[in-house]
């Protein structure tokens, strides 16, 4: 049975190490709970890994990131929120981390960390000197648990955001696999019909010494091109692509691709559910740790990424703030917030349960977006084969058509 050795948070605050017989991991970890203790580090001993490490002793290969991972993240969040709510000062719970961080980017971001803090900045202007590692919401969530005093209640709900969060998009990012494999793979059907199978064609049209069909002599151009100039044009797609990226990350053209995106019939109610499970998870955390409305909706509207519904959001909260109730303002977000919706925010405003309304709402959705998710791919996926098959086939039957036209005439 593997040994597992461990730190772990007693009830005084202070750190306790020894080492526990057990299964798995999950097994120690309850073991660990079960004598009162909160795990901060359960690893395997070196005496259990001895075997695995004698095997590999001849491969010697080891990488590591530069960035700090959303795993590290997480389990920081999560780690620091366990310490503080035990009663482990700021400075005392950063060391600790930085001692049992799992990657030497992640040590030294949280000792850059509480340094700042040992120099007298606050926790949130610290971590927001490290933007690439902390997220702006992610600032603003530990801001306004510093200045109500529940920071410790804030980072676990920050770690179980990040979770979800990551749930969410894993789920998106599978849906999308399939239909980008087929089309990639299109792409290099055509590339090599174009570059391959077309000109032993071309020599037989040749010795015809006839007039070729129009369609024929389109596609024995592009294949022409293809490969004659194929750097060049690969070259210049490059640029162009290169170009209208730089037009859409700029402000105006962020706007354009969004508004687009948004009034696409398949993918535009997609963007705007995903928008809005993240817009009321948040919100619905931050009211529940006890933020403000108004702060919780500014610090809310950071998280949902369109900057077009950002912007409609944004003149909700002005609403709020002149006095105005949530559900109303939120009307004239159009695109994010369906009338059902609206009217269940109504209800638990005026009932007091607006913070477990909102989070009972993003879970619902998000297993909606889900179901749609997986219609959206099953509707994809024969279309992009259609659209393949018929590319495909219009090469084929190009290049047929002088040939059947020969047959005719020689008949």
């Amino acid at each position: 049975m593997p040994t597992f050795s461990y730190r772990a948070l007693q009830a005084n605050g202070k750190i306790a190490e020894g080492v526990i017989d057990a299964p798995g991991r999950p097994d120690a970890l309850r073991q660990i709970e079960i004598l009162g203790l909160r795990p901060v580090n359960v690893s395997e001993s070196a005496s259990a890994k001895k075997k695995g490490a004698a095997a590999a002793k001849g491969f010697s290969f080891k990488f590591e990131s530069k960035k700090v991972s959303g795993k590290e993240l997480e389990n920081f969040t999560r780690l620091l929120s366990s310490l503080l709510a035990a009663g482990v000062p700021l400075s005392r719970a950063l060391t600790i981390l930085c001692k049992e961080a799992s990657s030497t980017a992640a040590r030294a971001k949280w000792k850059e960390i509480n340094g700042l803090v040992v120099d007298g900045l606050s926790l949130a202007d610290a971590m927001a000197r490290s933007p690439e590692t902390f997220p702006r919401v992610y600032v603003a969530m530990v801001e306004a648990g510093e200045a109500g005093g529940f920071l410790d209640v804030v980072l676990a709900q920050i770690a179980e955001f990040q979770q979800r969060e990551k749930e969410l998009k894993s789920k998106v990012l599978t849906a999308a696999l399939y239909p980008c494999i087929l089309l990639f793979l299109a792409i290099g059907v055509v590339i090599l019909l174009l570059t391959f199978f077309i000109p032993k064609f071309q020599g037989i049209f040749d010795n015809m010494h006839s007039q070729l069909p129009l369609l024929t002599q389109v596609i024995i151009a592009v294949s022409h091109t293809v490969r004659s100039y194929g750097i060049f044009v690969a070259g210049g797609l490059f640029i162009i692509g290169f170009m209208v990226r730089t037009w859409f990350v700029s402000e105006k053209g962020k706007r354009v691709w969004e508004g687009l995106i948004l009034k696409s019939p398949l993918v535009g109610p997609l963007i705007a559910q995903f928008a809005m499970a993240r817009f009321c998870r948040m919100l619905g955390t931050l009211i529940g740790a006890g933020v403000p409305l108004v702060y919780g909706l500014n610090v809310a509207r950071r998280s949902i990424g369109n900057q077009i519904l950002v912007d409609a959001v944004s003149q909700s909260i002005e609403r709020v703030q002149q006095g105005g109730r949530l559900g109303q303002s939120l009307a004239d977000a159009k695109y994010l917030f369906p009338s059902s919706v609206l009217e269940m925010v109504s209800v638990a405003e005026e009932s007091g349960r607006l913070d477990v309304e909102l989070i009972r709402i993003a879970t619902v959705t998000e297993n909606d977006l889900d179901r749609n998710l997986k219609t959206a791919v099953a509707f994809a996926e024969p279309l992009l084969l259609f659209l393949i098959a018929g590319f495909i086939g219009t090469i084929f039957i190009g290049m047929l058509l002088p040939v059947l036209t020969m047959s005719s005439n020689i008949k």
